[in-house]
């Protein structure tokens, strides 16, 4: 399918760490308490940089980041403008009346600033794990079918309608009508995004009316390098939104590992980590892998003006090795904005 030119353009910059932590002696973060602490730590730091987003992975049942809210919401407490998001929530572990209660508060605690990119997850670390959380797809039904019920009921009830009859004999006075979740946060549901793997399932978002998110790996290949089939993703997506007919403008965002090479830190770590693509295996089925950029700064500014998918998308988030400590990441956040972004137009 033939793409058409896309012209690069301001874009909003953040950061999206996978929260490791190991009780190892190089790793900074050694805790559970070394990760959360430190993942507000960076945030607040790249706020002060300039930068955009403060981005988090979920994953369960793993020495990684979990349940996001008290996370976010102690980002939005801390800082007061960079936004605050996840890539992504799996929404099969999810009971979405309890996260709507949890999104609304840290939305409110924040300002507004909340950006949720849910999907239905990615490969776990145990087998159905989602089931331990007590929740277990419907006959004939898959986990997928799962995921997107939930992210359906979560949708509708963040959008402040009632549908809970009032007690006859409340503890405290009720409103008329059925009564909705609260607390509500007023834009929240505008500011959802779907982590998508493939082209049809991004079209299935535009249709939804979700934010796009593309996938770090894509669940198919076509044969041409991993930005073209994201950047192909990228416009099918912007397609469907056109033909659903949503009145307001959709946001779209990819993530890249890209390390500015500018000291002999960075050189030490990541010297010999520029890659290319890579084709593998997720779940018993084909999946493309998008490379690392590292490279001196004049040589990253060509090679990324040849990405497709990161100039056809508004948002780019880098992800962070955040192992490696608040300081240094701080540092490949504030390159990355100084000597790589304004040469491509970004900033």
């Amino acid at each position: 399918m033939p793409l058409p030119s896309v012209e690069t353009h301001v874009k909003k910059i953040g950061f999206l760490s996978f929260g490791h932590w190991s009780d190892t002696p190089h790793s900074q973060t050694r805790t559970a308490s070394d990760v959360l602490l430190q993942s507000i730590d960076l945030a607040v730091a790249a706020e002060e940089l300039g930068a955009d987003g403060a981005y988090y992975r979920v994953h369960h049942f793993a020495r990684q980041l979990a349940s996001p809210f008290p996370l976010l919401a102690a980002v939005g407490a801390r800082t007061s403008r960079i936004e605050i998001g996840t890539g992504v929530i799996d929404m099969r572990y999810e009971n979405p009346l309890y996260m709507a209660e949890d999104a609304g508060s840290a939305d409110l605690i924040s300002g507004g600033r909340l950006q949720l990119g849910i999907s239905r997850g990615s490969p776990e670390q145990v087998v159905d794990g989602y089931r331990y959380f007590g929740h277990v797809p419907p006959e004939g039904q898959t986990d997928a079918d799962l995921a997107r019920t939930h992210a359906d009921v979560f949708m509708q009830v963040i959008g402040g309608e009632g549908f809970a009859q009032p007690s006859p004999r409340p503890m405290f006075p009720n409103p008329p009508g059925l009564l909705p979740i609260e607390p509500q946060s007023p834009g929240l549901r505008d500011r959802i995004w779907w982590g998508a793997g493939s082209r049809a399932t991004a079209e299935w978002t535009a249709e939804q009316g979700y934010n796009l998110m593309s996938s770090t790996l894509l669940t198919e290949d076509t044969g041409v390098p991993f930005h073209e089939l994201q950047a192909e993703q990228i416009q099918r997506f912007h397609d469907a939104w056109k033909d659903a007919g949503h009145e307001r403008t959709p946001r779209t965002s990819v993530s890249r590992s890209i390390f500015p090479i500018v000291d002999d830190r960075d050189r030490a770590y990541f010297g010999q980590s520029s890659s290319s693509d890579q084709v593998g295996y997720i779940d018993g089925g084909v999946a493309r892998f998008g490379k690392t950029y590292a490279a001196e700064p004049d040589r990253l500014i060509e090679e990324l003006r040849e990405d497709s998918a990161i100039a056809a998308a508004d948002t780019l988030l880098i992800t962070v090795p955040n192992q490696l400590g608040v300081d240094y990441n701080a540092h490949v956040i504030e390159s990355l904005l100084t000597h790589v972004a304004p040469e491509l137009g970004w900033r």
